[in-house]
């Protein structure tokens, strides 16, 4: 009687069931507030900042390094990507393996399953009197534990494992290569941050006396002491230093502003600099041994050769999908339905399928598999010249720059001594202020233009290293203290291919 009346129960648990289903499916659009984008702000901000060590008050270009390689936030996000293409190697191990499937039910009803033994074979006809046989009980519980094996499947689960692993080490590649990039980027910043601090107060000292002298130029000029074309000339080219120091002070403002980005710091953080010193040798290397150094350890010309074997796979790939599919399937099987002769019994079973129609696309399948692995070598050979190319720019781009440098600082050198002349004459009344100001003008501009050659100087060894594929082999950043990472960066930089710090 029970079991009835919750049988007659079961429309209205239908129709109940069905309407929250639709209330659950009508899901309007919903923005964040402010207070959720500023709490969400606050904790990446947080987060970010977590385990970043307090810097001191000097930052060394080995310590910058070191903060760069350990907090910058694109550093963390390649590094995620490996571990990412690690955890999918790991996860595609898996794919090869059967598939076990285990299922239990429990089933009712309100009649029993019965039917009527009749010998008529027209259904229309059967005599509804007749007896009757029950074939299942009203409530009974069954349970099935079923493994099943495809062979096309584990063949294809196979390559693509192997295409994850080669995955795997195009990751590692990928963060070798933003290593080799953060690298190069923060000694380019460093040298750029270097001139703001050595050139920053300079700069503000001359513009305020510029701008003193030309305040006095402009009154001498209303109270006509002195003949205007006189002043308007004087006052040109107090304008026109002016102008370029405005200049000066504006590219110097964003290169702290870098340098801080690229390690991690928040902008409008203060340390103090320290100039490295580099024995400015010429390239004692051959060509040839650097072309063997970048053929061995290029990152591009590495994932070319990764690419090329995963296009490898895919051609196996296609292969496979042209074979018929060959599945083994094995189950236990249990039923506590009373009127079963056998509650308990094991399974097992062959199938063969293949669609027919794949031997219409056999050939264009094949084709394209083919012609994809050809791209994938072609790509390589090319960018095998293309690697050999790089090579000799990087060189000569590393000679130009450190003549560039060279010439730089010599030119610096003489406009010290003639703004160290012009302020003599300048105390003792033997020459103006005006070309007191602009001997300084030009002596700063020389030095800025010292730093600028020397941060070119900087790049081009960057690009080098990036060129033949030198990197500190540093391992996880994670299981280094910083002041570890700086030294080992300080003992590489040391024993580099091309500077000596």
């Amino acid at each position: 009687m029970d079991l009835d009346l919750n049988m007659k129960k079961l429309p209205l648990i239908s129709l109940i069931t069905l309407s929250i289903t639709m209330v659950g499916c009508a899901v309007s659009p919903q923005k964040f507030t402010i207070n959720e984008i500023e709490q969400i702000h606050m904790d990446d901000r947080n987060a970010a900042m977590a385990q970043v060590e307090p810097y001191g008050e000097v930052m060394t270009i080995n310590e910058a390094i070191a903060r760069a390689l350990k907090y910058n936030l694109e550093q963390r996000v390649k590094k995620l990507s490996q571990s990412l293409a690690s955890s999918e190697l790991e996860l595609g191990k898996y794919d090869m393996l059967p598939t076990l499937v285990a299922k239990a039910g429990y089933n009712t009803r309100n009649n029993y399953s019965s039917r009527y033994e009749s010998t008529y074979s027209d259904p229309k006809n059967i005599d509804r009197t007749e007896d009757t046989s029950v074939s299942s009980e009203k409530k009974h519980s069954n349970f099935d534990l079923g493994l099943s094996w495809n062979i096309l499947d584990f063949g294809a689960s196979y390559y693509t494992a192997k295409q994850n692993a080669d995955k795997f080490l195009i990751a590692s590649e990928n963060r070798r290569k933003s290593m080799h990039t953060l690298i190069r980027n923060v000694r380019t910043a460093y040298w750029k941050a270097l001139a703001t601090e050595k050139l920053a107060d300079r700069v503000r000292d001359v513009i305020l006396a510029s701008e003193e002298a030309l305040k006095k130029s402009e009154k001498l000029s209303n109270e006509r002491i002195s003949s205007p074309e006189e002043s308007l000339r004087y006052q040109r080219n107090l304008l026109e230093n002016l102008r370029l120091l405005e200049a000066i002070e504006k590219e110097l403002g964003s290169a702290r502003v870098e340098l801080t980005a690229l390690t991690g710091s928040f902008p409008g953080s203060t340390f103090k600099l320290v100039e490295p010193k580099f024995n400015l040798d010429v390239l004692d290397i051959a060509v040839e041994e650097m072309e063997a150094i970048a053929l061995l350890n290029n990152v591009d010309l590495k994932k070319g050769l990764f690419n090329a074997r995963i296009a490898a796979q895919d051609t196996r790939k296609a292969i496979l999908k042209l074979l018929p599919g060959i599945s083994l399937d094995f189950g236990t099987h249990r039923d506590n339905d009373t009127f079963l002769v056998n509650e308990s019994w094991n399974s097992a079973g062959l199938s063969l399928s293949y669609n027919l129609f794949s031997i219409l696309s056999a050939p264009a399948r094949m084709s394209a598999a083919e012609k994809n692995e050809a791209v994938a070598k072609a790509r390589r050979m090319a960018l095998q010249m293309t690697v050999l190319t790089q090579v000799h720019l990087a060189r000569l781009q590393y000679t130009n720059t450190l003549k560039q440098y060279k010439r730089a600082d010599r030119i610096f050198s003489v406009d010290s001594q003639l703004e160290k002349i012009a302020a003599g004459k300048y105390k003792g009344n033997m020459a103006g202020r005006q070309r007191q100001i602009s001997s300084s003008v030009t002596t700063i501009l020389s030095e800025l233009r010292s730093y600028q050659a020397m941060s070119k100087f900087q790049d081009s060894i960057g690009l080098l290293h990036t060129t033949l594929g030198l990197e500190p082999e540093i391992g996880s950043v994670d299981d280094i203290s910083l002041t570890e990472l700086s030294d080992f960066i300080g003992q590489w930089m040391l024993k580099g291919l091309v500077v000596n710090e």
